[in-house]
């Protein structure tokens, strides 16, 4: 019984008496050879920066991801390697369910107020022509020139009993005279507002900054009124910065510690503050890194759920 002849491997010559040789290395010069030139010059060049992503961004979420499944003794502060959930449970049924709740309701709220309060301030200077264009950008840009912690430690005089926030308050009959407005939840909202609103401004400014008055004026010539003008061409084409906006400030927001740490005292509990204290005082390492990796992936949900929006923004405008 004879064998019927098998077809030739892909890129294998074939000679005059059905003979199949290996496949054939390509000719200096030739396409394939400029391809696989090329391809090998591609992973030399990113090798250094794949290693160093690898090394100091990859390997450390590994091994946040690795401790928050480890087990750890209270008696001799030791960490068990193994996987347990245990963690992740304490984070979300234990003590600390209030903070994760408040961390989210402060981090929505503090967003959804820098929105409202920048948007008018990044429409104004976008608005605004010339020298006082630039004045009005500098005076955005320019507390940021002073160090955060300075910055949110001035907001502990402004609202101690004797300062400026909390004698105006009570002047407009709001709270009661000498109120210490500082050390509580108010105060680190309005620390968080005050801290992130650049942030907000800017990206917005951009976006507003980059539309052309002609669209809102064959709007106005096409007998839309000035607020369906405002809506669909300002606010719908500033969204890509809104968005932006909105990232920047709501994901460090989420784990903030140090505006709580200072303007919070030791009455009101952040997410931040519970991740800081099972590193630094508490060494419970494994629940710490469970925060930290929960937080990630909230973070990282909002993100690419966020990428996808400006997309479709993108492909609209």
């Amino acid at each position: 019984m004879t064998q019927a002849p098998s077809a030739p491997r892909p890129g294998a010559s074939v000679h005059r008496d059905g003979g199949t040789s290996g496949p054939r290395s390509p000719r200096p010069g030739s396409d394939d050879s400029l391809r696989r030139r090329r391809r090998w010059a591609g992973i030399l060049l990113a090798a250094p920066m794949t290693a160093y992503v690898v090394a100091f961004f990859v390997a450390p979420l590994v091994l946040l991801a690795v401790y928050s499944v480890s087990e750890f003794d209270l008696l001799t502060f030791e960490v068990r390697p193994g996987f347990s959930l245990d963690n992740y449970r304490e984070m979300f049924g234990g003590t600390y369910v209030g903070a994760v709740v408040r961390s989210l309701t402060m981090t929505v709220a503090m967003t959804l107020a820098c929105v409202v309060l920048g948007f008018p301030v990044a429409l104004t200077i976008a608005r605004a022509t010339g020298r006082r264009k630039a004045l009005l950008l500098l005076a955005v840009i320019v507390p940021y020139w002073i160090s955060f912690v300075v910055r949110t430690y001035a907001w502990v005089e402004l609202l101690s009993p004797t300062g400026a926030i909390s004698e105006l308050a009570a002047a407009l009959g709001l709270v009661p005279d000498g109120t210490q407005l500082g050390y509580s939840t108010f105060a680190i909202g309005i620390g968080m507002v005050a801290g992130y609103l650049p942030l907000m401004v800017l990206p917005m400014f951009m976006a507003l900054d980059r539309i052309d008055p002609a669209l809102e004026e064959a709007a106005a010539d096409m007998g839309l009124s000035r607020r369906r003008t405002f809506w669909k061409i300002t606010v719908k084409l500033a969204m890509p910065g809104s968005i932006a906006g909105v990232l920047l400030v709501g994901i460090p927001a989420m784990g903030e510690y140090t505006i709580p740490a200072i303007l919070g005292g030791s009455k009101t509990l952040m997410i931040g503050n519970v991740e800081a204290d099972q590193f630094l005082s508490t060494g419970n390492y494994p629940f710490g890194a469970a925060i930290a990796t929960t937080l990630m992936v909230v973070m990282l949900a909002v993100l690419f759920a966020s990428r996808r929006r400006l997309d479709r923004l993108g492909d609209i405008t």
